[in-house]
């Protein structure tokens, strides 16, 4: 009896223990839960456990050099603009980048697919390259897919382009300069700040988990804001696609879509005693890499010493054109600015880029180019304006050239080209000390508002003057019925300001060639800056210019030994 009591007691015993372990099993079990439920609401993610290897893990990529895996890129966000979309892509560390060949654009419905080419690759940073596909129909999302194994590559949100922030940058001051489209103020108008606030988080559909802060300043598309202390003490906030974004609050209304990371910009509180470069200029651009080189060279023998070129979603062979400059130690780069009608924005985000080391920095076209006709060069000119302290921009007059009796694209160039223009000035283009920029970076493409004790000065024709060959041959002007780059300046397809000086007089709203094309816009024959052109560039035997094509080389030489006994062949060429 008292073995069979024992045995008894041992069971119990044994059974106890069993469901005492099963308590702490599952206390386990939900004190675990609430754990990770704590880490999510405290900060906004999930928490996943990492598996760390001792040693580097063999990289996804095969050793054969075929396309990453697609598991480890993403689509981190989409952005819907009128006539294409533009996909940014998330890259891992130590991951080539995809190239054009690489890709497919994917089109979804309910019940079907599509496929087609992107129309461009643009980016060689992992943080900032955009796949930008054709717009895709109606009913339809886009993504994208690897040619290689036509595996898809995970989509982030959409946005639409008419209400984004778009982009972002931390100012000198700590203060970081918002880029918005869809605020809809005024032009050269500073608005009231306190209707709106700025936010910074990483997921602006919870509100509990942003930081905000008052709007320092606001006009047109850009907005000054107070840049919290936490941001700009975490340097690992301001880095990479895992960087804080930044977007602007309507009060009332509510916060805008956004694809904007507040990245440092400017290491240098103050400004350098001694600029690096006296001249510098900055233009945006689309589909001008055939007129590049003339452009860059011409100016670089007058004395402009960098070039800031802001692409607006060109598809030529641009990348190709600034690569053959860079190598020929022309100091150029390309900035991706995908951004329609954000020229005003463009050029402000320019500013900013050149302030710290550009002296000067002018403002044009490709097809505007700087003319000294007087013996003074660029440099005398520049070093007779900085002598007075207050001048923080020169406005200098612009003359306006036709087709010139041309209809086919002149082969030597536009500055030797085109001879025939307009007898009256037509608006300006500015030459800017970044300094003396007006904290609202307030500009309209012509001009730039100024800082408290500095002025603009409008510089003599006979000094300096832009030779704006705006009226080209049909093939070259028609693009301007594409699309306008400035905000505040109608397309041209549209009735909206058909008087403006900004159009072409007596042109409507559709690209039709006018039968006398060829012969308008022809008043006063000029030829002083083809004259120096010639003289300072071509060659003495050929006449061929440094930025002509291979190609035309020969053909132009063969033109040269056929018809250049004959007096005055250049001019009757040209004409």
């Amino acid at each position: 009896m008292k073995d069979r009591g024992k045995k008894q007691r041992d069971v119990v015993s044994w059974s106890g223990f069993f469901w005492c372990t099963l308590i702490v099993v599952f206390s386990c079990v939900l004190f675990t839960g609430f754990t990770f439920s704590t880490f999510h609401l405290l900060f906004g993610e999930k928490f996943q456990p990492v598996l760390v290897f001792r040693w580097q893990a063999p990289s996804r990529e095969s050793i054969s050099g075929e396309a990453p895996v697609t598991r480890s890129i993403s689509i981190r966000e989409t952005v819907l603009l009128p006539d294409q979309a533009l996909l940014f892509l998330n890259y891992p560390p130590s991951t080539r980048l995809f190239t054009k060949e690489d890709l497919d654009c994917v089109y979804f419905s309910a019940n079907s697919s599509l496929k087609q080419k992107p129309l461009y690759v643009d980016g060689d940073d992992r943080d900032s390259q955009i796949v930008r596909c054709p717009l895709y129909p109606r009913g339809f999302t886009v993504s994208l897919a690897l040619k290689s194994n036509g595996e898809n590559i995970t989509a982030g949100p959409t946005h639409s382009w008419d209400s984004l922030v778009y982009e972002a940058m931390i100012d000198r001051d700590n203060t970081t300069i918002v880029f918005v489209k869809g605020l809809n103020l005024r032009a050269e108008k500073i608005s009231n700040s306190s209707k709106f606030e700025c936010v910074y988080g990483w997921d602006f559909t919870r509100p509990r988990y942003l930081l905000r802060t008052n709007v320092v300043s606001i006009a047109q598309e850009i907005v000054r804001c107070k840049t919290p202390l936490s941001v700009l003490s975490s340097p690992r906030r301001m880095m990479g696609n895992n960087s804080v974004k930044v977007s602007i609050r309507v009060k009332g209304r509510g916060i805008f879509h956004s694809i904007a990371r507040a990245g440092l910009h400017s290491v240098q509180p103050d400004p350098p005693a001694r600029k690096e470069y006296e001249m510098c200029v900055c233009t945006m651009l689309r589909n001008q890499a055939r007129f590049l080189k003339e452009w860059v060279m011409y100016h670089a023998a007058i004395g402009v010493q960098r070039w800031f070129i802001y692409d607006n979603n060109s598809d030529d062979n641009i990348d190709e054109v600034l690569e053959w400059l860079s190598n020929a130690n022309y100091n150029i780069t390309k900035h991706i600015w995908p951004w329609i009608k954000t020229q005003e924005a463009g050029f402000a985000h320019c500013a900013l880029r050149a302030r710290d080391f550009c002296e000067w920095v002018g403002f044009i076209d490709v097809d505007e180019f700087l003319y000294l006709p007087s013996t003074l060069g660029l440099h005398d000119v520049l070093q007779n304006q900085s002598r007075y302290g207050y001048v923080g921009e020169m406005r200098t007059s612009c003359y306006s050239f036709g087709p010139s009796g041309l209809t086919r694209v002149p082969p030597q160039g536009v500055t030797v080209g085109y001879t025939c223009r307009v007898g009256v000035v037509e608006r300006h283009k500015s030459i800017v000390r970044p300094e003396a920029l007006n904290s609202t970076l307030i500009n309209v493409v012509h001009h730039f508002h100024l800082r408290h004790g500095f002025k603009y000065v409008n510089v003599d024709k006979g000094v300096l003057i832009i030779n704006h060959y705006k009226y080209q041959v049909w093939e070259v002007f028609k693009e301007k019925f594409y699309r306008r780059v400035a905000t505040y300046v109608a397309d041209w397809q549209n009735d909206q300001n058909a008087g403006s000086k900004d159009r072409a007089p007596g042109l409507g709203t559709r690209a039709v060639e006018p039968q006398d094309w060829s012969t308008r816009f022809c008043e006063v024959y000029d030829s002083g800056l083809r004259d120096d052109v010639l003289r300072i560039f071509a060659k003495p035997e050929s006449q061929i210019l440094p930025w002509q094509e291979e190609h035309e080389e020969h053909e132009q030489h063969l033109r040269t030994r056929t018809k250049g006994k004959h007096k005055g062949f250049f001019y009757d060429y040209v004409r």
